[in-house]
């Protein structure tokens, strides 16, 4: 479900309008965040921390309205629910795009993920299914750096507004365990301020 935000009353017109018209319209940032207690509880729970983590990023995502927030059209629509479209790899080394739907309940979650994983290792090809909607966010895993920056393959002419959120390898110093975090947004729909209310959102679910 979904609903139209009006332009006239919103205090951001102004931003949408100047940026929107922009051939690059994203910005993104690059940070890392603390996992240690995230990885001990998803172990604890007997799930996957990628399920575990990819679930606090989507509650964080569904928690700051800015997230949800999509260009149809010249319009500005506010979805009720966000959910995963998340590069999954194959044994082969390719990946496709999956489509992994929110539940508040982790164990729920994980359960969709695992199944939806699965489905992806018996397809070729990047596009899975028929159709994707647009309450997505694009998230990704590189496991194996420790990246400090990030950037996406982006089709400028093609209409895009789901946030881009990526993971980096898992490092463990002193008993603290990190990982870089990127999220690329588009600055039509929201600002720094955002981006820092959603990472801090993040942070306190992964530390919870």
């Amino acid at each position: 479900m979904k609903q139209k935000l009006n332009l006239d009353t919103w205090n951001r017109k102004e931003h949408f309008l100047f940026f929107k018209q922009m051939e690059e319209p994203f910005f993104g940032v690059t940070t890392t965040i603390n996992c240690t207690t995230a990885y001990e509880k998803a172990a604890a729970l007997g799930v996957s921390f990628f399920s575990y983590y990819l679930h606090k990023t989507l509650t964080a995502v569904n928690t700051i309205e800015a997230f949800r927030y999509r260009i149809i059209g010249d319009e500005v629509c506010v979805f009720d629910q966000i959910d995963a479209s998340a590069t999954i790899l194959r044994e082969d080394k390719t990946f496709g795009f999956s489509m992994i739907e929110y539940n508040k309940d982790i164990t729920v979650f994980a359960e969709i993920t695992k199944k939806e994983i699965a489905r992806i290792q018996t397809t070729t090809g990047l596009f899975t299914r028929e159709e994707y909607g647009e309450n997505l966010i694009h998230f990704s895993a590189l496991p194996w750096i420790n990246f400090t920056s990030f950037s996406h393959a982006r089709s400028f002419t093609w209409p895009d507004s789901c946030p881009k959120i990526s993971f980096g390898k898992m490092i463990e110093e002193n008993g603290k365990k990190t990982m870089a975090v990127s999220v690329h947004v588009h600055h039509g729909l929201m600002d720094g301020y955002h981006v820092g209310l959603f990472i801090n959102c993040l942070e306190e679910l992964m530390n919870a």
